[in-house]
């Protein structure tokens, strides 16, 4: 999906929204990024178990022709590639907790399972 394809028409801003961050990994990427600040491909492919590279490389692109992902490139060999928050992608973030709050709402009156593992980005249920 290029971003064109992501300019509308929108029904609300809740459509627009969601537009931006549909996809499995965006949300997980937008908590990684926040929790670690600055993370490289690498780094970001361990912490969301599951995720090919196919598919990461593809979310962090659109996420950084939307404005929520600035990535920098270090003119070393190998080449360093590092992944940050825009203030557009921390807005975002700090736009979805009332969502993750939600979530978490869910987890408990469900009971459902959460991963724990310390090095994934998915978040507990104290998290985001």
């Amino acid at each position: 999906m290029t971003k064109a394809s992501r300019t509308g028409p929108y029904i609300c801003g809740i459509d627009a929204a969601l537009d931006v961050v549909s996809g499995k990994w965006k949300g997980l990427v937008l908590w990684e990024l926040h929790t670690h600040g600055i993370r490289r491909f690498a780094e970001l492919r361990r912490a969301l178990r599951g995720v090919s590279e196919k598919m990461l490389t593809q979310h962090l692109r659109q996420m950084e022709e939307d404005g929520l992902v600035h990535r920098t490139v270090h003119a070393e060999v190998p080449p360093r590639v590092e992944y940050s928050l825009t203030a557009s992608g921390v807005a975002l973030n700090e736009a979805l907790g009332p969502l993750g709050e939600w979530g978490r709402d869910r987890i408990r009156r469900s009971g459902l399972e959460v991963v724990t593992d310390p090095d994934s980005a998915v978040e507990p249920v104290g998290g985001r």
